[in-house]
């Protein structure tokens, strides 16, 4: 049974920082792009950051690029979103992603993130 579970949301000031991990079991790890996807309120699903499986070369959403950094360790099956300069705007729920070239695809049940004064 593929799980994957986040920790590490909670509450944070404007302008502090927070971070997320993400641990995988029940699947090859090393066979899977991860990625984090956010989802405030009333708003579409948005994708923040990948970590690809082969290279681990990384993308990011203009709205993060520069403040957010994306990270896995394959050792520990984990990858890890280092969120910096938190703006009221990052306030969601966070969603640990897995897919594999073979077109599977995880998630996880999500870690809200709080940006408030």
């Amino acid at each position: 049974q593929v799980q994957l579970v986040e920790s590490g949301g909670g509450l944070v000031q404007p302008g502090g920082s927070l971070r997320l991990s993400c641990a995988a079991s029940g699947l090859t790890f090393t066979d899977y792009h991860m990625s984090w996807y956010r989802r405030a309120p009333g708003k579409e699903r948005e994708l923040v950051a990948t970590v690809n499986a082969f290279t681990h070369r990384t993308n990011y959403s203009d709205s993060v690029k520069g403040r957010f950094t994306i990270w896995r360790d394959d050792y520990e099956s984990s990858v890890y979103l280092q969120m910096s300069s938190l703006k009221p705007q990052d306030t969601a729920i966070y969603y640990c992603h897995a897919h594999s070239r073979g077109g599977a695809v995880y998630w996880g049940q999500g870690t809200q993130v709080t940006v408030s004064p």
